[in-house]
């Protein structure tokens, strides 16, 4: 099952694709409101949809797709892929071991990245900060949190950084990941019972002035641990609110030097979420 968010008649409303079906879920404006009514399970949260009052999509009046949720937490993992850790060769004289190290080690890297407000859906504009020179964008399958730290859907997200800021020093990380429209998720959400996670091909294009001027991908089946392992990591001692999303990780690298420029179009791909399309803004 995937649920979007749209306005319809500048009021916001859930929609549901189910088994070819697509339908406005009555009584709910968000996706945040349907995973309170679920509970604690990924079959709750269908069953929560599929027992709802359906009203058909009207032909005219809809805007979006919106961002599909407002997380009141988004966390991220770091260094998952090997490619992650064996990019970082220019660090090695500034630390730059510790993400081999932490690639290696039992306990992943986890961080705050951002809060509803930092973050932008579809077509929203993606953040460069004005004090980094080397700002990337890294494509990533993201997991959303239901009631009691459950993983209950899955969406695309991009966590857009300025790797030259966390390079100069690993203390700076928090400056690195999180600043105004650091974060873009989306299209969908997509129900937990509908996705193997270990088995997802993300690709990711960069276009300039509509020339294509990177295209990489990945298969999320070369994450080091299973998503799982990593929420369990993040959830120790650490009660999430519901609708918290965390981002595991990227493997597609830009090329060392390679910056997002404003105005660059960067489209993230994968099925069966589709596209997550976004332009780079200077901030």
């Amino acid at each position: 099952m995937k649920l979007y968010q749209y306005l319809i008649d500048d009021a916001r409303a859930v929609v549901a694709e189910d088994e070819g079906e697509r339908f406005v879920v009555a009584g709910v404006a968000t996706t945040l409101e349907l995973l309170a009514r679920a509970g604690v399970s990924a079959e709750t949260l269908v069953d929560v949809v599929r027992l709802a009052t359906k009203r058909p999509v009207p032909e005219a009046g809809v805007e979006g797709p919106l961002i599909p949720l407002e997380p009141p937490e988004v966390w991220g993992f770091g260094v998952t892929y090997k490619t992650s850790a064996t990019d970082r060769g220019d660090d090695a004289g500034k630390g730059g071991d510790i993400y081999a190290r932490v690639h290696a080690g039992p306990r992943p890297e986890t961080f705050f990245k951002a809060t509803a407000s930092r973050c932008v859906g579809p077509g929203g504009e993606i953040g460069i900060r004005g004090d980094s020179a080397l700002t990337a964008a890294e494509p990533e399958l993201a997991y959303v949190v239901g009631v009691g730290n459950a993983v209950v859907a899955y969406t695309l997200g991009n966590d857009v950084s300025a790797w030259d800021i966390e390079r100069e020093n690993p203390l700076y990380l928090p400056q690195s990941k999180i600043y105004t429209a650091c974060c873009a998720l989306g299209p969908c959400l997509v129900t937990a019972d509908a996705l193997e996670p270990a088995d997802v091909e993300i690709t990711m294009t960069i276009k300039r002035g509509g020339e294509v001027v990177f295209a990489g991908r990945a298969s999320t089946s070369l994450i080091r641990h299973p998503i799982e392992y990593l929420h369990e990591y993040l959830t120790r001692h650490n009660p999430l609110p519901p609708g918290s999303v965390a981002l595991t990780g990227t493997g597609v690298m830009t090329p060392a030097g390679f910056a997002l420029a404003g105005g660059d179009e960067v489209i993230i791909e994968a099925e069966p979420f589709g596209r997550l399309v976004n332009r780079a803004k200077l901030l």
